[in-house]
């Protein structure tokens, strides 16, 4: 199990080397394993009667194609993970206004919970503050937009997406996503 990255890493991988796994939406992973891990762990075999991991690895190891692989994982989590009422609504509702671009100091107004207390439920559900789950957003956000428009001016795109200046903008990417602007 890993931990809640608050951060883009580049991972080394061998040639040849074939990967599966679940990266779960925010408070998502919380909700259906929950507990938070601080650090990588390993999950014992004599641990894992609640979600058969290693009965999964295992299928996943005969497994040839990557078609086939997903299937596995989509069977291993419908029969493993509930999310029928993984999230509380107040913190859905929370994650609703900071996609509509709401201020992070603002959700209080949307939401029947005290400011304090929605910093406190996104901490515990999703390991950040709004303010940090809304840099992380406006930084995907600016990142798609780049994505699809690589001669974009960089000035325009900063103000575009809330920023104060393209340097602002830069350190966002880097602290982030940890690219430059330019790299994507």
């Amino acid at each position: 199990m890993l931990p809640i990255n608050k951060r883009a890493e580049n991972i080394g991988l061998a040639s040849g080397a074939q990967l599966a796994g679940i990266r779960f939406h925010p408070g998502m992973g919380y909700g259906a394993l929950g507990q938070h891990y601080n650090k990588p762990t390993l999950l014992l075999p004599n641990r894992d009667q609640r979600y058969n991991l290693y009965q999964t690895y295992a299928e996943l190891r005969t497994i040839k194609d990557n078609e086939s692989r997903i299937k596995a994982l989509y069977r291993w989590a419908d029969k493993n993970l509930d999310f029928s009422n993984v999230i509380p609504g107040s913190l859905e509702k929370a994650l609703e206004c900071i996609k509509q671009d709401g201020a992070s100091g603002q959700l209080s107004e949307y939401n029947d919970l005290s400011q304090r207390q929605i910093e406190r439920l996104f901490k515990r559900w999703l390991g950040v503050t709004p303010k940090h789950y809304q840099r992380i957003l406006r930084t995907k956000k600016a990142i798609g937009f780049l994505q699809q428009h690589h001669t974009a001016n960089l000035a325009d795109v900063a103000q575009q997406f809330g920023f104060s200046d393209q340097a602002h903008m830069t350190r966002e990417f880097r602290t982030i996503a940890c690219v430059t602007p330019r790299q994507v």
